[in-house]
């Protein structure tokens, strides 16, 4: 089996979706074999269509079955969730997808200002010093609310700005919560609302699988491959 291929696309699929998923995907393009390595699962069907299923947690084990290393892909997490925007924070720890304890703060940071001269300057100064102490209610929210619950927790999501995210972390308080695995990607959130929280949650959580071209040379706007995606 050919394990590296162009990616034709990319989607994102929801845990509890992806056995209807690999099911659609087998009844589209016939009988499927599997080739399992710490770092993805890679299906290749009858017809030559090939997925390749990222794993960013722990390693998989190369000898183990197809539905074995399917449930290490998706079984429940306890993570630590971190996002910080300028404008808000939010921090909490996720079972699976029940976020079991979570905080959200905002913050006034003054918005860029177009004068010249002493004026911006003082606008510079004033943005500055607002930057640094949303940057600190966030330290202070990630230390009350993740430290005492980092035992179990098994990686660390971040979303946001990474400068932002980067400043927080490098609190000396937060030194445990850094050191967390960091397998998931800087989530881009909109916000850092409860909402934005939870999804980011489910984000973290869903697996990306690559796709060749012949895997959706038949899946248009209302094909299952289309649907099967988030």
């Amino acid at each position: 089996m050919s394990m590296d291929f162009p990616t034709a696309r990319r989607v994102s699929v929801a845990t509890g979706r992806l056995p209807g998923w690999i099911e659609r995907f087998e009844s589209r393009h016939g009988t499927v074999t599997s080739t399992i390595l710490p770092g993805a699962i890679f299906l290749q069907a009858a017809d030559d269509a090939r997925a390749r299923l990222i794993n960013r947690w722990e390693p998989l084990d190369p000898a183990t079955s197809l539905p074995d290393a399917l449930a290490q892909l998706v079984r429940p997490r306890r993570v630590a969730v971190l996002l910080v925007r300028k404008a808000a924070s939010a921090v909490g720890v996720a079972d699976g997808d029940e976020l079991i304890v979570h905080r959200t703060s905002r913050h006034y940071v003054q918005s860029r200002t177009k004068a010249g001269g002493w004026s911006q300057q003082r606008y510079a100064r004033r943005r500055a010093n607002q930057t640094r102490f949303a940057y600190q209610q966030a330290a202070d929210d990630a230390a009350e609310v993740l430290l005492p619950r980092l035992d179990g927790c098994e990686a660390l999501i971040t979303g946001g700005d990474k400068t932002a995210v980067a400043d927080v972390l490098a609190d000396p308080r937060l030194s445990g919560l850094a050191r967390l695995p960091h397998g998931v990607p800087l989530l881009a959130v909109p916000d850092a609302r409860l909402n934005v929280l939870a999804e980011a949650v489910r984000q973290a959580r869903s697996i990306p699988i690559d796709l060749d071209a012949t895997a959706i040379a038949d899946a248009g706007p209302d094909r299952p491959a289309a649907d099967s995606a988030e």
